[in-house]
């Protein structure tokens, strides 16, 4: 005889908090990181949302239970270089699925971290998103870095956004200190990176698409929208939010380009982004959007490691097919395994 109705609704109600929860790994507890005492003394709180505090340092991210355990070791890397560590105030995106699961994980492996998370809501982009070159780059989330002017409080006038698989080898007041001047957005650009390549034909045969670069402060580059440092006083006034919107939904009358949320920033600010040294984003690590191979560091010095690409360093590690880079990052891993877990 079959189960009962109200069976098959428990058995499908425990396999899904099951599933939950075992999607979310154990990590280790990280030591406490202190400020050097050259450090001001200084304290935010989410409460005082109009007060601005340029000794803070404001640092966005988004969390999902894919790349929790990249951001775990990007947030550790940030705190193990930093010289004020306890300045810095961490501002973690994510949905409302996992948020109370999500909470618990940063907050037993950075008790001492100051941090608040936001919800995205997801209908913000709902209908917007066309279907790009890899799947990954088509979550909702991925969106989430339009939407951090609306998202924070208006008492956080900067903000640096980090993506969630990178590592951090530099103290990163060196980043936050960047003069922007006039411009709404910095970046570490590629001038050498073939600009055409980043949308379709029927974008460049378009004269109305392409008049949109007419009038920047120089010729377009690519950058990369893993690492920017944004005003997002400036943002806010000059409703930049809304003019990437309209191009998501020029995308989707008019297939312009196959990458995810980068062509829209590309759209709407390359050719008027502050330049910044290409140490900050040494990227592509994480290999091409389809195989994800190997690569090597590009020249020049590095203060931060960013594996964008298909091929992420704790997935290799875990298959036993690393890349050598990817012992670079190892060291920032909490992760904790299976066998230590039972040793405990």
């Amino acid at each position: 005889m079959p189960p009962s109705k109200p069976l098959n609704l428990f058995l499908i109600l425990t396999v899904t908090i099951n599933l939950c929860f075992a999607e979310l790994p154990s990590f280790r507890e990280a030591p406490a990181f202190r400020n050097g005492r050259e450090c001001p003394k200084t304290t935010w709180s989410s409460l005082d949302k109009n007060i601005h505090n340029p000794s803070i340092i404001h640092i966005a991210m988004t969390l999902d239970t894919a790349y929790l355990r990249g951001s775990i070791a990007g947030v550790f890397s940030v705190l193990h270089h930093a010289t004020c560590p306890e300045n810095i105030v961490f501002h973690f995106i994510t949905t409302h699925r996992y948020g109370a699961e999500l909470t618990r994980a940063i907050t037993s492996t950075f008790p001492y971290l100051n941090f608040h998370l936001y919800h995205f809501d997801t209908n913000l982009v709902k209908g917007k998103i066309s279907s790009s070159i890899r799947r990954a780059l088509d979550q909702p989330l991925n969106y989430a870095r339009m939407y951090l002017a609306d998202l924070l409080p208006a008492g956080v006038r900067r903000i640096i956004y980090f993506d969630s698989d990178l590592i951090v080898v530099d103290d990163v007041i060196k980043l936050w200190s960047i003069k922007l001047g006039s411009h709404v957005l910095g970046a570490p650009e590629y001038c050498h990176a073939n600009f055409t390549n980043y949308f379709t034909s029927k974008f460049w045969s378009n004269p109305v698409f392409t008049a949109s670069f007419k009038g920047r402060s120089r010729n377009p580059c690519y950058f990369n929208t893993g690492v920017m440092v944004i005003d997002l006083w400036k943002w806010r006034e000059g409703k930049y939010t809304e003019k990437l919107e309209n191009w998501m939904r020029i995308q989707k009358r008019y297939r312009i380009y196959v990458l995810g949320s980068l062509p829209p920033f590309l759209l709407v600010f390359a050719g008027d982004v502050q330049g910044i040294e290409l140490r900050w984003n040494q990227h592509g690590l994480g290999g091409d959007n389809l195989e994800g191979l190997c690569r090597a560091l590009h020249p020049g010095p590095v203060s931060l490691l960013h594996w964008s690409g298909k091929g992420k360093p704790w997935l290799r590690i875990d298959s036993k097919k690393p890349c050598p880079l990817d012992s670079l990052w190892a060291p920032y891993d909490l992760f904790r395994h299976r066998s230590l877990l039972s040793d405990s």
